[in-house]
């Protein structure tokens, strides 16, 4: 069974105001993606990586690949308009087999752990695809301008990535999408729209992504408190 990840990397980042797309800012000589594809180059359980961009950008993942040794990048495609436009694009290049796994990652998700990655890999080789979230902690309420009513935050998850489906059942459920023109929000919802069970797996609030001006500093403190760790030991 192979296990290839696409990353999704075409946005713009308009909600940041960046001349650049977020996934492209430099921390410490690495651009935001080369952190993300580093999770999964060094995972044992992944055999490819599957990039879609924006063809502008083509030449920088390029270099990437070469400067950090990202081996697995086998195929850069080009992005669409929408996230859904750019994992189908990416989904239609791939030559799997039925069962093959799939996985959908945030480029700017770049602190996902080996550890919840090989959890949700296994989860979907057992039980044919899984999701990463993370389950609801403060109190919810619904309402507008004052509170209508309480939550219950044990059945409320904050859905994160990885994602990770079989190929042939995500690729159905995407094209399904396209022939009606229906856009979700992710993968998950396009594979609930058409009849599958989704499995939860925990994430982590650690495997955040980064949206906001405000994040990018987080992940830059982050970062910054990382090297100096190692340079002290």
């Amino acid at each position: 069974m192979k296990v290839v990840a696409i990353i999704p990397a075409g946005g713009s980042s308009k909600r940041i105001g960046n001349l650049i797309p977020k996934q492209f800012v430099k921390f410490d000589g690495k651009e935001l993606i080369g952190y993300t594809l580093d999770v999964f180059q060094k995972s044992k359980l992944i055999d490819a990586i599957v990039v879609a961009v924006n063809p502008k950008y083509f030449e920088t993942i390029t270099k990437l690949k070469k400067k950090f040794n990202l081996t697995k990048i086998t195929k850069i495609v080009e992005g669409g308009k929408e996230r859904q436009d750019s994992v189908f694009n990416a989904l239609s290049s791939l030559s799997l087999n039925k069962k093959d796994l799939v996985i959908v990652h945030d480029a700017a998700r770049p602190l996902l752990s080996q550890s919840i990655l090989s959890k949700a890999i296994n989860v979907a080789k057992q039980k044919g695809n899984s999701l990463v979230a993370i389950q609801a902690r403060d109190t919810l309420v619904e309402g507008i301008e004052r509170v209508e009513s309480y939550i219950d935050r044990k059945k409320i998850h904050y859905v994160q990535t990885p994602q990770i489906f079989r190929y042939a059942e995500l690729l159905y459920a995407m094209e399904s999408a396209k022939k009606d023109k229906f856009v979700g929000t992710d993968e998950s919802m396009l594979m609930k729209r058409v009849g599958f069970k989704i499995n939860l797996v925990e994430g982590s609030i650690i495997n955040f992504k980064i949206t906001t001006k405000e994040d990018l500093k987080i992940f830059d403190k982050l970062i910054s408190g990382f090297k100096k760790k190692v340079k002290t030991k």
